[in-house]
């Protein structure tokens, strides 16, 4: 069975960025994520990342096709 979730570092560490800015990803509601466990503990969908990061290619792709990107 495929992993679903997954731990803040881990997107992190997918990401390329430190755990504090996976975080302030969440915490802005920018990476949709869910607290699991007695302490806590966020964990993001697999499928939700992969929606982010295709975000961010459209975000990316409008920036570099505008005439002031």
């Amino acid at each position: 069975m495929a992993r679903r979730f997954m731990a803040l570092s881990d997107v992190a560490e997918t990401l390329d960025i430190s755990a504090s800015q996976a975080y302030a990803l969440v915490r802005s509601g920018e990476l949709p994520a869910i607290k699991v466990g007695g302490r806590g503990q966020w964990r993001v969908e697999l499928d939700e990342l992969e929606k982010y990061i295709q975000r961010q290619y459209a975000a990316t792709r409008a920036m570099v096709e505008s005439p002031q990107g």
